[in-house]
């Protein structure tokens, strides 16, 4: 092999010389040319120069993957691989020619540089590096050496958050380029990426993004060291070791200075140093990076290209050819040899490759790039597809191919997924474009250029979305250019800087949104504050001016201006006037902030005055006088309710004319209560708990705004929990009784069926429902109705209430009756055909539906047919008395006799006296604490003797009840077993 360096120059030197502008420059002096570069990016990008230069009509483009040849075209940009081994053009240029050395793809570059030549002109470009095996391979080559044009200095070690602007990040993974970018994002507000796997077309569109300045930094494999032109000032290495295809291994100094010479840009001085994960540079090394002083190139990487396609075993013997000269080693199996060493191990290929052009045709078929990184076999497997079809039907299968690309063509899908697709459709372009292998390959070629740059736009528009802030790049963008950011509020409150959503206004409050908080916030917030600033000021002039159906006070104590909150309301002295606390930001001022709180305390006033106007007009009242004032304030003081029991002198001491005036002002002296019934409807009550829970902190106490649903539904009556604060019942307009709670009106109601079944007396006419004995009476239907309660329920209301249970068997009941109305006494009271008079039958009955109820939701285990043929006892309330002992168990005595049941006294009774009947004997009555007795019709109260039964237990409690003989119980009836069993549930 003989070669020479005649008409070859030479230009080398650092990165930032301007070698690939002089290579441009001196091409386009020449009649043809053809200029080769290391990357399909960077052969585009030079293409486009050469556009801008001579227009498109006089510029190819051909890549293994695309092909752009204009009829008659004088100039060609092409990747290295892609050059043609021979040419007639004018002029010859190589790009990156220290590429030469490298491992996979050395002896390519090799090659071209050996063999190459343009007619008048050859151009090598690359490192310095190259200069001693240059004149070694080469005699009388021209070296030309060209000085860096800006200085190149080290800088250190930096965290990667604190990294300047215009920097360059770089790692030797993707995974690892992935996660710096989302730091840089979420810190700084976002960087673009360039790896080698990436689509030209992608890459481009990254490195755009950063030449744009929308973003400040990049963050990229060694592929930026390739030539690529970038307005990169700081170079910072995140690793110093890559895995070269086969070992990891740290980079060289060559390596690591092909990289950091990419900061400065022309005259421009750039820096490099490393980031917080990297171990700093020895002086040595940052020495050698900044002169540019790296070891020279000893040998480059050869393979022959004079290749024996006689038969598969010749051509790999030709393959495995050692140079025949120094300065030459024989490169390593590339991708396609490997490829053709898996398929000659198949017998179908021996089979079909049976001649030279058949072997060539295999050798061209094994060229097929790897872009997807699968292994060597699988690889082996799809070259073995095409080659079978190639040298079967002269083309590939083109329903084969159409399936393939099919797949690829989908544009859903993440980072990974869309750069895989990418790969698999860069293997159907490169097919496209090989030389009579498709028998439509400009269709092909359209499709598949069609779906890799569809594919290609997605992937940047994802990479795009992952790892720029868009607002923070536009930001940073009109910042760098010294314009006055613009900012808006649009009509729901929204707030935008140069049309980016930078938070929402709600009120006279601003509030950003996440991600604020970047390198631009602060002028951000100022260009958002001037807007605010002018926005307040006019809110505040519409506030004042509003009317009072634009107001609403909410069940938070907020108040609301179109549903926006300005003011919130606090306890203060007086619990009818609370305090109210403007919400705003301190944009809002002088003038107008007195304004604003003006406004909303004076629709809080109306607004209790208007809801609370009864109790307001009560508290104004200017026809009250003595007593009756004193009793008015109190009620306005406990917001329109009042215990009787509490006020009972005062009560009595009310002549009739006081209570007159008090009850024009709505108030109602009720057995229970003394009370205003306007307040007992779900608006009142809302906000009478309101203010209630602002004057006590009540706002967080549990049951606090639960009642109120309640009451709004209609109902009479509720189940109590013991978990709610005990105030919110009586606030809500109910009375707690235990277990239930019953609605003010409705005990008022109670106590009005009450009162004419104690004031009746045996003999003194018709018999009312519910009547017994003139002392006691029976809960009846229509004091269930009202109360919307169950026999169980009533029975605990009554206990509440103050009143105290007599248990008597039904029959008993039923006998006691009939004997106050004789059948022939009074036929009209009988019931036709029944032998029992009504109110012994109602009696039975209820019991019976009692006793019902019992068996089935008690007396589990016991015989449902057994236990309803005994009716259940029957309940006979009267009066609690002060001496009335704590409620007894209702199982009967060893004679058969129902015990008598003393209902324990209630915790909330209304008055301490008992009630008071007219005529007859007066039963025992009183409480204790705060027990409640039915009054009389008037509304007075009086006091009882004491009863002396106790002294004489063998007879009978009332004369209306005469003594029965002890009758002995059968402990096997299924009423002993049904009394026992609830006795034993109930403990």
């Amino acid at each position: 092999m003989i070669l020479t360096g005649r008409g070859v120059t030479a230009v080398l030197g650092p990165t930032n010389t301007g070698k690939t502008h002089f290579a441009i420059e001196r091409m386009i002096a020449h009649g043809s040319g053809i200029i080769g570069l290391p990357l399909r990016l960077l052969a585009r990008e030079v293409y486009g120069r050469l556009v801008e230069k001579v227009g498109a009509a006089q510029v190819a483009l051909i890549t293994g993957e695309e092909r752009i040849t204009p009829v008659g075209a004088r100039f060609s940009v092409c990747t290295v691989e892609a050059m043609p081994r021979d040419t007639k053009a004018s002029f010859v240029a190589i790009d990156e020619i220290q590429l030469a050395g490298d491992l996979e793809r050395g002896h390519i570059f090799t090659d071209r540089l050996l063999h190459l030549r343009g007619r008048d002109e050859t151009l090598l470009l690359g490192s310095a590096t190259m200069k001693s095996i240059l004149l070694q391979l080469l005699p009388g080559i021209t070296i030309v050496e060209r000085p860096r044009l800006s200085q190149l200095l080290y800088a250190g070690q930096k965290k990667t958050t604190r990294l300047p602007q215009r920097t360059a990040i770089v790692a030797f993974s993707a995974d690892e380029v992935y996660a710096i970018a989302e730091l840089i994002r979420r810190q700084r507000g976002g960087a673009a990426v360039v790896l080698g796997a990436l689509s030209p077309r992608t890459r481009n569109a990254q490195v755009a993004l950063y030449q744009s300045g929308d973003v400040e930094y990049l963050v990229a494999t060694d592929a930026i060291g390739m030539g690529l032109n970038l307005d990169v000032d700081h170079v910072a290495f995140a690793q110093d070791r890559k895995f070269d295809g086969y070992q990891f291994r740290n980079l060289n100094p060559g390596e690591l200075g092909q990289i950091a010479g990419r900061a400065g840009r022309h005259v421009r001085d750039g820096t490099f140093g490393v980031t917080g994960r990297v171990a700093p540079f020895d002086d040595e090394l940052v020495e050698r990076l900044e002169v540019h002083a790296f070891d020279p190139v000893k040998v480059l990487q050869w393979r022959t290209a004079r290749l024996d396609y006689s038969s598969i075993d010749a051509l790999r013997r030709s393959l495995d050819a050692a140079p025949q000269i120094g300065g030459l080693a024989r490169a390593l199996p590339a991708v396609d040899q490997q490829a053709l060493e898996y398929l000659a191990r198949y017998p179908e290929i021996r089979d079909a490759a049976t001649d030279a052009e058949k072997v060539e045709k295999l050798w061209e078929a094994c060229a097929l790039p790897d872009y997807r990184r699968i292994t060597p076999a699988q690889h082996a497997d799809l070259i073995s597809t095409l080659f079978f079809d190639l040298v079967r039907h002269g083309t590939v299968n083109e329903n084969f191919m159409a399936e393939q690309v099919k797949r690829a063509d989908r544009i859903d899908g993440e980072i990974d997924t869309l750069s895989a697709r990418i790969a698999q459709i860069r293997t159907w372009t490169y097919v496209s474009n090989r030389p009579d292998w498709l028998a439509d390959p400009t269709h092909w070629q359209e499709k598949t250029r069609e779906i890799e740059d569809r594919l290609s736009d997605a992937l940047h528009e994802r990479l795009t979305k992952r790892f720029v802030d868009r607002r923070t790049s536009v930001l940073m963008k009109r910042l760098r250019e010294n314009a006055m950011l613009e900012a808006e509020i649009s009509v729901n409150g929204d707030v935008f800087v140069e049309g980016h959503l930078m938070g929402q206004l709600a009120g006279f409050r601003f509030t950003t949104v996440a991600g604020t908080d970047g390198p631009d916030a602060k002028a951000v917030q100022s260009a958002a504050q001037k807007a605010l600033h002018l926005e307040f000021e006019a809110r505040a002039a519409r506030l004042h001016a509003c009317g009072n159906s634009d107001l609403a006070l909410s069940s938070d104590g907020l108040v609301r201006w179109l549903g926006d909150p300005v003011g919130r309301l606090t306890g203060s002295d007086h619990i009818l006037h609370p305090r109210v606390i403007l919400l705003a930001d301190e944009q809002l001022s002088g003038n107008a902030r007195e304004h604003v709180v003006a406004r909303i305390e004076r629709f809080v006033n109306h607004h209790i005055a208007t809801v609370l106007k009864p109790l307001d007009d009560l508290s104004r009242a200017e026809d009250l006088q003595g007593l009756a004032k004193g009793l008015a304030f109190q009620l306005v003081e406990n917001l329109g309710v009042l215990f009787r029991r509490d006020v009972a002198d005062d009560v009595k001491s009310l002549d009739q004319d006081a209570r007159a005036s008090m009850r024009r002002h709505g108030v109602r002296f009720g057995a229970y209560h003394v009370f205003m019934p306007a307040l007992l409807k779900p608006a009142p009550a809302e906000l009478i708990t309101l203010l209630w829970a602002l004057k006590n902190d009540g706002l967080d106490k549990a049951g606090y705004g639960e009642l109120i649903p309640v009451l709004a539904a209609g109902r009479t009556s509720v189940a109590t929990d013991i978990g709610f604060e005990r105030t919110f019942y009586k606030l809500a307009g109910f009375r707690f009784l235990g277990k239930r709670a019953v609605r003010i009106d409705i005990l008022e109601r109670l106590a009005d069926l009450i009162r004419p079944l104690l004031q009746w007396k045996p003999g003194q006419g018709p018999r009312p429902e519910g009547a017994y004995d003139g002392r006691r009476f029976t809960a009846t239907t229509a004091m269930l109705s009202i109360l919307g309660a169950t026999p169980d329920d009533i029975e605990e209301i009554l206990k509440g209430l103050g009143y105290r249970a007599d248990v008597v068997s039904a029959a008993e009941a039923a006998e006691f009756l009939q004997k106050q109305n004789p059948v022939t006494s009074d036929a009209a009271d009988m019931v036709p055909g029944s032998p029992v008079p009504p109110i012994a039958s109602e009696v039975t009955e209820e019991t019976s539906e009692t006793s019902q109820a019992v068996t089935e939701e008690e007396a589990v285990g016991v015989d449902e047919e057994a236990a309803s043929s005994e009716p259940k006892p029957v309940l006979l309330w009267r009066p609690g008395g002060r001496n009335d002992q704590q409620r007894s168990e209702r199982a009967p005595t060893r004679d058969g006799r129902p015990r008598r049941d003393e209902a324990s006294q209630g915790r909330h009774g209304e008055n301490r006296k008992g009630p008071q009947r007219t005529g007859g004997n007066r039963e025992e009555h009183g409480s204790k604490k705060d027990g409640a007795a039915a009054p009389d019709g008037k509304g007075r109260h009086s006091k009882s003797s004491r009863d002396d039964r106790r002294q004489k237990p063998q007879q009978a409690r009332f004369e209306a009840n005469p003594p029965r003989k002890e009758r002995p119980l059968d402990p096997d009836s299924p009423f002993a077993k049904l009394a026992a069993l609830k006795e034993q549930m109930k403990k």
